[in-house]
């Protein structure tokens, strides 16, 4: 990609994973995912769904030791992929990130994924703005997809020991 942005994921445990997202392909979903972190939106909130050899998602829940998961709402964006309307070239391989989303198309906000695995059967149906920048970012990425899991209420997939953001910063 010719344009790229590179914005920086730290972690509380001191691990980084460095990205280099795509506003060429996904202008909105960059723009938002930009904002966001400018905000400082994801300061504190946790990678809550893990699943080795797919994927690790995080933006959208705080985990607090009491209460679980909590929620932190964001506006919903279009979906920048090709069955909604738009033409996504960046393929879900490992290291990809991308915007999780509901069954409806149009409701990606601040929850996102990177693939720990080449994962072609979302290619065309999530918004991929991005890839890890570098092969030890894919190894953190990767590493945190082989944590262990378990499930709390009506959630999967969750760390049992809590995977949060510290921040993430954006390179200008």
């Amino acid at each position: 990609m010719k344009n790229t942005v590179n914005a920086k994921i730290e972690f509380t445990d001191g691990k980084v994973i460095n990205l280099e997202l795509y506003p060429d392909a996904a202008p909105i979903t960059v723009a938002n995912f930009v904002k966001l972190c400018n905000e400082h939106f994801y300061d504190g909130l946790c990678f809550h769904r893990v699943i080795d050899r797919f994927m690790i998602q995080g933006g959208g829940f705080v985990f607090d030791q009491r209460r679980g998961l909590v929620q932190k709402e964001a506006a919903q964006i279009k979906g920048e992929f090709k069955s909604n309307g738009v033409a996504n070239p960046i393929r879900h391989e490992k290291g990809t990130i991308s915007m999780a989303r509901t069954n409806v198309k149009d409701s990606a906000s601040s929850q996102f994924f990177i693939c720990v695995a080449d994962t072609p059967h979302l290619d065309g149906e999530y918004a991929a703005f991005g890839k890890c920048a570098d092969e030890e970012s894919i190894k953190v990425a990767v590493a945190y997809g082989k944590v262990k899991t378990g499930r709390w209420q009506y959630y999967s997939d969750i760390p049992l020991e809590p995977i949060i953001i510290k921040t993430i910063t954006v390179e200008d």
